[in-house]
């Protein structure tokens, strides 16, 4: 075996307190918060929108598509819920590709961790400063969220982290809702049993501390469509399937019953067009049953400035992802209009 170890990085409490979220944003942070837990509760029927590209690769380019999203939120405010994806850690199926700003601040660079950390918190701050849009993002590594655990307003867990222990304990420790997607087999009793036990108060060992949870309420799950047998994608976000998950749900004794519709991923079996179709259906859904109405807080979409994906080179187009393909921008703007008006 061999590691070695190239820094030592900042703790959490270092680094916030050499890039400190003024009083200002934090009261901004405080506000949607508040206004968020009140759509999971069921106190407010906003609708949920988490939209943004794949994977936040560029500061400037993710900061102009987050002040045109601002725009647009502002006209459905009073129907929705915009909280635009920062997503600056990105599993790899088979471990080998761009990770995330989080590693390699210039994707087509060497990693560099400590310019990551710096870099990321760098850039949830510079668009909730710009937009008033406190933002989402992804708990690949639960350590990690320390950076960003006083920024954040939302994070999920990926189909790959559901299962793991230390992701279901470090959410039961979070005030935000945090969304646990259904793994890459499909089975919706994994994603549930995460669920439970990031709802449950815990014990356990977090950055080499000794810490007590009292479980999160807020935690819910997150369709995103699953993978069978011969790697073929097995949509879940038909009206059977929410039913199904209505159900399940039914049958356990859970706080805040939710669930967000990932538009993408094996629901779209990567074809970004089709977020448009998957989303209208998820709406005629849930207009079409009250329990559904109740249950089904939001939706999930990839979308960047620029449609579909492009490679990593030295000469890529800013706004076009360099991870999974997104809806450009004409669409994106017109389907969250269209959310409005049907949610």
């Amino acid at each position: 075996m061999s590691m070695k170890i190239n820094h030592e990085l900042p703790l959490p409490e270092v680094l916030k307190n050499e890039y400190p979220l003024s009083d200002e944003l934090k009261a901004v942070k405080q506000a949607r918060d508040e206004e968020i837990r009140r759509i999971f509760t069921g106190e407010s029927d906003k609708f949920v929108v988490l939209v943004g590209p794949c994977s936040a690769d560029n500061e400037d380019t993710v900061c102009e598509y987050v002040n045109r999203l601002k725009k647009v939120a502002d006209k459905v405010s009073d129907k929705l819920m915009i909280i635009p994806r920062v997503y600056t850690n990105k599993p790899r199926t088979t471990g080998d590709g761009y990770k995330g700003m989080l590693h390699q601040p210039d994707p087509d660079k060497a990693p560099d961790l400590l310019a990551g950390i710096i870099a990321i918190r760098k850039m949830h701050m510079r668009v909730m400063q710009e937009t008033g849009l406190s933002s989402a993002d992804e708990m690949l590594y639960p350590e990690n969220r320390s950076y960003l655990d006083d920024i954040l307003s939302y994070e999920a867990v990926g189909a790959r982290s559901v299962e793991n222990q230390q992701h279901r304990l470090t959410a039961s420790g979070m005030d935000i809702p945090v969304g646990m997607k259904n793994p890459t087999s499909g089975d919706l009793s994994v994603m549930l049993n995460s669920v439970t036990a990031a709802q449950h108060p815990h014990h356990f060992i977090y950055r080499g501390c000794d810490v007590e949870t009292s479980g999160n309420d807020l935690a819910h799950t997150i369709l995103r469509g699953g993978v069978n047998q011969y790697g073929q994608a097995i949509p879940n976000y038909h009206y059977e399937d929410l039913i199904r998950l209505y159900n399940l749900y039914s049958q356990k004794d859970l706080k805040n019953p939710a669930v967000i519709i990932d538009a993408n991923h094996s629901n779209s079996n990567k074809k970004y067009k089709e977020q448009i179709r998957i989303v209208n259906e998820v709406l005629h859904s849930r207009n079409c049953n009250p329990e559904l109405h109740k249950l089904v807080k939001g939706v999930m979409i990839e979308s960047y400035l620029l449609e579909g994906r492009q490679d990593i080179s030295d000469h890529m187009t800013p706004g076009c992802s360099i991870t999974d393909p997104c809806l450009g921008w004409e669409d994106t703007e017109r389907l969250i209009y269209e959310i409005a008006e049907k949610c």
